[in-house]
């Protein structure tokens, strides 16, 4: 399983009236986690996007399992799932410095589109790329 961990601290405006972290940010923060794991392994977004392809958001999920607060050491955990076929899929946990506490688990699903914006297979150098670094694990 291909994985990398990245920490922040929540920041303020991260937060709501209630004092804790607006939901939606847990998607953004799924977003770092996924261009943060694919910088570690050597191939940046950037670089698929020089290529001429994107990786919208098809799908996704997350589930609620405790509130996190302004100043809260955070880590994000993404997975690469493997499993699937067509497209690209990451599973993430998102857990308070220590891992005892864990706010929020997920996924997305990505489609690849091509620069006229037409879905197109996963390409042969991700493909390769990644069955690379599998190997390598």
């Amino acid at each position: 399983m291909l994985t990398h961990r990245t920490q922040f601290r929540v920041i303020y405006g991260d937060t709501d009236s209630m004092g804790v972290v607006y939901y939606a940010n847990y998607l953004r923060w799924f977003e770092i986690g996924r261009t943060e794991l694919f910088r570690f392994l050597g191939l940046p977004y950037t670089e698929i996007e020089k290529k001429g392809y994107f990786l919208p958001v098809s799908e996704t999920h997350c589930k609620f399992k405790s509130f996190a607060r302004y100043d809260d050491i955070m880590t994000i955990e993404t997975s690469y799932d493997e499993s699937i076929k067509a497209g690209l899929k990451f599973d993430y946990r998102i857990f308070k410095d220590t891992e005892a506490e864990i706010f929020a688990t997920g996924f997305t699903r990505h489609a690849f589109l091509d620069r006229t914006g037409k879905v197109v297979r996963t390409p042969e150098f991700i493909r390769e790329f990644i069955a690379e670094k599998l190997r390598k694990r």
